[in-house]
């Protein structure tokens, strides 16, 4: 089944070029069924390169899926024009009377600062907040990993000596979980961050579950009835990602370290090994199926309250 997507993103072409089928708004009203509604607030400086990444893997599903972009409106991002933001985006203003299937919150290149000293940290806390309540299940991704950790959980984020970066192994802590269905026991997941969240810090919450580690550490934890997953990783990243932030950071004179696990030999003039593509699309697919179709209910109006999305659950 396809992904809804807005008339003309630019993300189209890429994934058409991939046989990702896509479905735009005019032809997607035409068709008898209720789609899954995700809201994606997109907090990465590039827009259309973290849109790609993630449509990609939300539209590999049986499932028809509507994605609705947000950005903050307490920090206009640089690297994206106006023009593209109004035309492709809205605001949190603009949807918080809305309820999504799904809500996912991107990383950003922001996290060696302190939570209360990002710009736009007390809207992006409203939005956290907001999501209990308007979003059935939400997904983290690295530093809205943090984030989230932080913002629910008072749990705090450790600067870390060397930089984790690179494609790491990583293994299931817990067995039958509907999100890790047809993983492999070990299995690897790209990672880029100066910061780490601690296995101890998690283990003092008992709301939260680690449901796999590995040698970058913990990497996906959970909430009791999986409203809420805090992925600390980027299954999402192209081949190429880490490759062009590595050339970033060496023409910069940084004199950064090659990404682990990624060029044959550890050579960068040789072309990367992509380890992760089906790790990342079973991720994403597992999500979508089982903690957001399997436990939203048709009308999503029905649920006004954080009490009754939490006995809706099955899970």
């Amino acid at each position: 089944m396809p992904i809804k997507i807005p008339n003309n993103l630019p993300a189209t072409n890429v994934l058409e070029s991939e046989n990702v089928f896509v479905m735009n708004a005019a032809r997607a009203y035409g068709q008898d069924i209720r789609p899954l509604r995700i809201l994606i607030l997109n907090l990465m400086p590039i827009k259309d390169v973290t849109e790609t990444q993630l449509l990609r893997l939300l539209g590999n599903t049986p499932l028809q899926v509507e994605a609705d972009f947000i950005y903050t409106e307490s920090y206009i991002p640089s690297h994206t024009s106006r023009d593209y933001l109004t035309e492709f985006y809205g605001t949190f203003a603009e949807v918080r009377h809305k309820k999504y299937d799904g809500f996912i919150i991107t990383g950003a290149p922001i996290e060696q600062l302190p939570f209360e000293r990002v710009a736009y940290w007390d809207e992006v806390s409203e939005i956290m907040q907001w999501s209990r309540k308007h979003a059935y299940s939400t997904f983290h991704i690295c530093w809205g990993a943090q984030a989230g950790l932080y913002y629910h959980y008072n749990i705090p984020k450790h600067w870390m000596e060397k930089k984790v970066f690179g494609v790491f192994e990583h293994r299931l802590c817990v067995q039958h979980e509907p999100l890790l269905r047809g993983f492999d026991d070990t299995f690897y997941v790209p990672h880029s961050r100066h910061t780490e969240t601690r296995r101890a810090d998690i283990e003092r919450v008992p709301e939260l579950t680690i449901l796999s580690e590995g040698d970058a550490g913990v990497y996906i934890i959970a909430n009791p009835r999986r409203r809420q997953f805090f992925i600390t990783g980027h299954a999402e990243y192209d081949p190429l990602t880490l490759k062009a932030e590595y050339d970033r950071d060496l023409a910069a004179g940084l004199n950064p370290d090659i990404p682990c696990n990624y060029y044959p030999e550890d050579d960068p003039n040789r072309a990367p090994v992509v380890r992760w593509r089906s790790v990342a699309h079973l991720l994403f697919a597992n999500w979508l199926n089982y903690y957001v179709y399997q436990g939203t209910p048709y009308e999503l109006d029905s649920l006004d309250n954080a009490d009754d999305w939490e006995l809706h659950s099955g899970l």
